[in-house]
């Protein structure tokens, strides 16, 4: 193939110095030495990236195989953390069905939510429009959020929720919301979705006010005639990177439920009614220091964040179609 290549260029008139051009600006090591500035630029973040996240994971995942206590050097054992891990693991098993709850309940809720509460924001102006993204944002940073819902959540009659129930006449004795094994996973499901609105609203804010204007003007000349037919043909397909951000982190989020369900409920709550895949892993990592086993819960919890990403692309993909 190169000597057919090399006899149609001196057919050609094309010489063997620009011929050895061409071949060399094909390598890697010509790319990289043509853009080096911008490796240079881009290499702190790829090398805090590498050490603090890349080399983790693996750790992590060569870890899940081991036997290590953080005192020992770590022992080989093959897939026993594993077996252990789905075949004996009560309490893991139970965590993970209510983690899985927990996703598929809070993980689209909270996204749609987000989406749908942008959207309607969006229509505001100037100063209104700024204000009402502060309010909806302000619960995904309040440090206190956890007090007020614990006062809120009061085992007593002097608690909001049974404050106002008694009141009403609905109940006739207080409940203990956050250790009556029934109402915990429900609570928790209620006081995440209103911390759920975090970055991901603020990035569809973003990627709503950068819509092309003429878009719209364009598409209403194509037939589009509400705005509904406009939100599905024009400004979703306009801004898939927010999109595709924003399902990122309501996903990681939804997987990654701990301290709404520590502050809540306790660790271990009533029955483990509470009880996440990353208390688990906290319960195993922070407090038993049974790293190799706490290292095999966090490769499970990776793989299902990865799989539960790759479906929601899958998705985002078919937007506008």
């Amino acid at each position: 193939m190169a000597e057919q290549t090399q006899a149609s260029a001196k057919t050609a008139g094309v010489s063997q110095e620009t011929l050895d051009l061409i071949k060399r600006q094909g390598t890697l090591g010509y790319q990289i030495k043509k853009s080096k500035s911008s490796y240079f630029m881009l290499a702190p973040y790829f090398i805090l990236f590498f050490f603090f996240t890349v080399l983790p994971v693996v750790m992590s995942v060569a870890f899940s195989f081991t036997y290590y206590n953080m005192l020992e050097m770590p022992e080989f054992v093959g897939w026993k953390n594993y077996i252990k891990l789905f075949l004996e693991d009560d309490i893991f098993m139970i965590s993970l069905k209510n983690t899985l709850i927990l996703a598929l309940v809070t993980g689209p809720v909270s996204y749609f939510l987000c989406l749908l509460f942008a959207w309607i924001i969006n229509e505001f102006k100037g100063w209104l429009r700024a204000f009402l993204t502060l309010i909806f944002y302000a619960p995904s940073i309040c440090g206190n959020a956890y007090v007020v819902w614990n006062l809120i959540l009061s085992g007593d009659r002097y608690g909001y929720l049974n404050g106002i129930l008694l009141r009403l006449g609905i109940m006739d004795e207080a409940v203990i919301w956050m250790k009556t094994e029934k109402y915990v996973l429900p609570m928790l499901i209620v006081v995440q979705l209103w911390l759920s609105l975090g970055t991901g609203f603020l990035s569809f804010i973003a990627g709503l006010q950068t819509v092309d204007k003429s878009l719209y003007e364009a598409a209403a000349l194509d037939g589009v005639k509400n705005r509904w037919q406009e939100l599905w043909h024009v400004t979703l397909p306009a801004m898939k990177p927010q999109l595709m951000f924003g399902a990122v982190m309501q996903i990681t989020q939804s997987f990654a439920i701990a301290d709404v369900s520590i502050q809540l409920a306790g660790n271990p709550s009533v029955n483990y009614s509470g009880a996440t895949v990353v208390t688990h892993l906290l319960d195993y990592g922070t407090v038993r220091f049974e790293m190799g086993y706490a290292s095999a819960i966090a490769t499970v919890l990776f793989l299902l964040m990865v799989g539960s990403n790759k479906l929601v692309q899958r998705l985002l993909r078919r937007v506008g179609e």
